[in-house]
């Protein structure tokens, strides 16, 4: 199973959940974890949290998505411009095309908002994605 966690600005949501993954997720052998950030600070980020590959910017973003099973990062991943303008209209268009089952996280700034979510803390989000993952993946 090849699961994609692409994070942008400093990488700290991507770290955690690789971090996650890692430490309590099924065996290692199950899937591999690729880091994919939109500067080399995000790669840098997730990389250290244990990732099996990385890489950085947009064409990784489009060539990955493309194969993906999994991909994992907060909203503004699907919306262009967002992230402080480092999700270009390419990179969200990848993700929204790919194939792969998207878990997406609600970050409600950078004038996007998702109603109906619950109000809470960035770690019971990033809890609840981990607990997604170890479904998904023993369900394979």
């Amino acid at each position: 199973m090849k699961i994609l966690v692409i994070d942008g600005q400093g990488g700290r949501m991507g770290k955690s959940i690789i971090e996650q993954i890692k430490k309590s997720g099924p065996e290692t052998a199950a899937y591999e974890l690729y880091a994919i950030g939109t500067n080399s600070t995000a790669t840098q980020a997730m990389m250290k949290a244990g990732a099996d590959y990385g890489a950085t910017g947009e064409n990784p973003v489009i060539v990955n998505s493309r194969d993906a099973d999994l991909i994992i990062g907060p909203i503004g991943i699907v919306i262009a411009d967002s992230l402080l303008g480092e999700i270009t209209p390419a990179i969200a268009a990848a993700i929204g095309a790919s194939r792969a089952y998207k878990i997406l996280i609600p970050v409600n700034r950078c004038n996007h908002m998702i109603v109906g979510c619950q109000d809470a803390p960035l770690s019971e989000y990033l809890r609840q994605v981990c607990a997604k993952v170890r479904e998904i993946i023993e369900r394979m």
